[in-house]
């Protein structure tokens, strides 16, 4: 595909009051760009989140970013050891970057 670089995806899952430690985490691994996306549910090991529930004490948050793929290897040798005391997730997978006029990786 033109105009577009190799990348990796990473779409990590954890509980609101943990999204403090995850950014720090992301800042030491010099990560230049991420998305936040709040109130994210489903069912894990904590049961069933539903962001549509107004008694939910607890909310999830998505934090989903792109890097190439030393940064990555960086990100995931910092991210293992403190997953658990995350209580979350974290996917990793190929994309492609397309191009445009701010990079943010």
């Amino acid at each position: 595909m033109n105009n577009s670089i190799a990348m990796k995806r990473f779409e990590i899952v954890v509980g609101i009051e943990q999204l403090e430690q995850l950014t720090e985490l992301l800042e030491k691994c010099s990560v230049r760009g991420y998305t936040v996306l709040k109130q994210a549910g489903g069912l894990g090991s904590r049961g069933v989140r539903d962001p549509g529930d107004v008694l939910m004490e607890q909310e999830n948050v998505m934090v989903v970013l792109a890097c190439k793929d030393e940064q990555a290897q960086k990100i995931a040798s910092e991210l293992r050891p403190v997953l658990k005391g995350l209580a979350g997730m974290c996917l990793i997978s190929d994309c492609l970057w397309l191009e445009g006029p701010a990079v943010s990786y």
